[in-house]
């Protein structure tokens, strides 16, 4: 490392030395290499790109899945006197204009900006004659099928990277399986990446699990936690009806709360997010679509009113408490009965060949008929037998191997139209074999809640990391007591 790069850490960012993982990723993006960064949050995952950025000739492109992650991003560079520009669809036209001619004279450093946004526009045209240093991939564990929070808008980034002029790319995520990281490489069709990881221990959280027997002692439960216990907190449910009822039930106790799921009108969501990140609200009792880039350092405490699908989703989520390196508490509320939910959830949603087919065969035809290679999902589902979710699972899945891609919301464009039945099947089979990892996966979600062996040891051996370093942690409930009340 430079001696130039360490006096623009400490210029542009105020920090004397690297933090662990920092200088490697760094340094592979000065080497033009493709890099996958997987370390925990509040880790500094963002001057991984932020610093070469500097460095290097051209735009660096940051692709963000939230409106409000990338606003947070963009101001935190504003801080640092660093230049950048927002495109999404919270921008006015005139905002958007702008911006477009930043990019094009030459003065903004860093553009963020969404994969609708890249897919529905002209805008990688005008990033391609700018000259692309970087294309960043935030929460890159949303391009996989395997992750915890899979989105299909992301499917689109290698067909991206390609009209951008081919960048290296820098994935950034928290949290990353053996299987999750294999699948990021394929999707984003990495060419031997560096893998940066620092581990996922987190030294301040304290994790417990607690048993009951009904519903009723649960909630008794969760009003003492959140009574007793000082600052904000998040808590997690499974269903949208669990989440209205269980803030109705709070509000009524007297607690300052707020609930957030994805059925929920965008206004109230937003208002909903805004009153718990100012503090207005103490409470947010939300369902897992809450959460995604959620920069609160303050929030002390997260509770699992139910299971998560997976240790990996239930890492992320309790991993939001704690930010500030203080204290924090991940607790799990847990009945056996929260099992046969999760299993329901998790056997949901399978496509078979078959459905590949009639899915494939209904978008060709619509292209023809069109005369277009982009179709809307409403035109192919008119020619298909399939139901609107089974069609968009397979157009999902389609995507994931680069046959179709989605474009913006409900449009989706055809980039094969002679895949052939036995590669069909072949996806098919990919498709089965995701629901069985979903089950495995839930599995040792109920096993980490079952066992009475060491909570971060377990943690550590999901993701593939050796568990010495914890053992009697002494910062579980099963190795020791809970702590006090803050």
């Amino acid at each position: 490392m430079t001696p130039t790069l360490h006096s623009k850490l400490e210029e542009h960012f105020g920090f004397k030395k690297f933090r662990p993982g920092q200088a490697q990723a760094v340094q592979a993006a000065l080497q033009g290499r493709d890099a996958v960064v997987i370390m925990p949050t509040g880790s500094g995952k963002s001057l991984c790109y932020q610093l070469p950025a500097l460095e290097l000739k051209g735009v660096t492109v940051v692709v963000s899945p939230l409106i409000a992650l990338a606003d947070d991003q963009a101001a935190h560079l504003a801080e640092l006197e660093i230049h950048s520009v927002v495109l999404n669809s919270s921008r006015r036209a005139a905002e958007l204009r702008a911006a477009r001619k930043m990019i094009a004279d030459g003065t903004t450093e860093f553009v963020f900006t969404t994969p609708e946004r890249l897919q529905g526009t002209d805008l990688c045209e005008v990033l391609r004659k700018r000259g692309v240093d970087m294309l960043v991939i935030d929460e890159a564990h949303c391009v996989s099928q395997w992750g915890h929070d899979f989105r299909p808008d992301y499917l689109c980034l290698r067909w991206v990277r390609s009209q951008l002029g081919d960048p290296p790319v820098l994935a950034l995520t928290a949290t990353a399986t053996p299987e999750t990281l294999a699948d990021i490489e394929r999707s984003l069709r990495l060419r031997d990446p560096e893998i940066v990881t620092t581990g996922i221990n987190r030294p301040n959280i304290h994790l417990s699990v607690e048993r009951f027997t009904s519903d009723a002692e649960k909630r008794a439960r969760l009003t003492d936690l959140l009574r007793f216990e000082a600052g904000q907190a998040i808590c997690y449910v499974a269903t949208t009806k669990a989440c209205e009822e269980l803030a109705d039930w709070l509000a009524g106790q007297g607690i300052s709360t707020v609930h957030y799921h994805g059925r929920m009108r965008q206004a109230d969501r937003a208002a909903a997010q805004a009153a718990f990140m100012t503090n207005q609200a103490r409470v947010m009792i939300a369902t897992n679509a809450f959460g995604l880039g959620i920069d609160k350092p303050d929030i002390r405490q997260v509770i699992h009113y139910h299971l998560s699908g997976s240790l990996e989703s239930y890492y992320q989520e309790f991993g939001r408490s704690g930010r500030d390196g203080l204290p924090a508490r991940g607790t799990l509320l847990y009945t056996p009965e929260d099992r046969h939910l999760q299993r329901f959830f998790a056997r949901s949603g399978g496509v078979t060949s078959t459905d590949l087919v009639n899915a494939h065969h209904a978008f060709v035809q619509a292209a023809q008929e069109l005369n277009s290679e982009e179709i809307g999902l409403s035109e192919i589902l008119l020619r298909s037998p399939l139901k609107r979710g089974k069609l968009a699972a397979c157009l999902q899945l389609l995507a994931s191997y680069g046959i179709v891609a989605p474009v913006g919301k409900s449009n989706w464009r055809l980039l094969d139209a002679e895949a052939d039945r036995s590669q069909l099947e072949r996806l098919a089979d990919q498709s089965r074999e995701r629901r069985a990892q979903q089950e495995l996966r839930l599995e040792e979600m109920i096993e980490y809640a079952e066992s009475s062996s060491c909570c971060w040891s377990r943690l550590l051996e999901y993701f593939g990391e050796s568990s010495e370093a914890v053992e009697s942690c002494g910062r579980c409930d099963r190795c020791a007591p809970t702590p006090a009340a803050a």
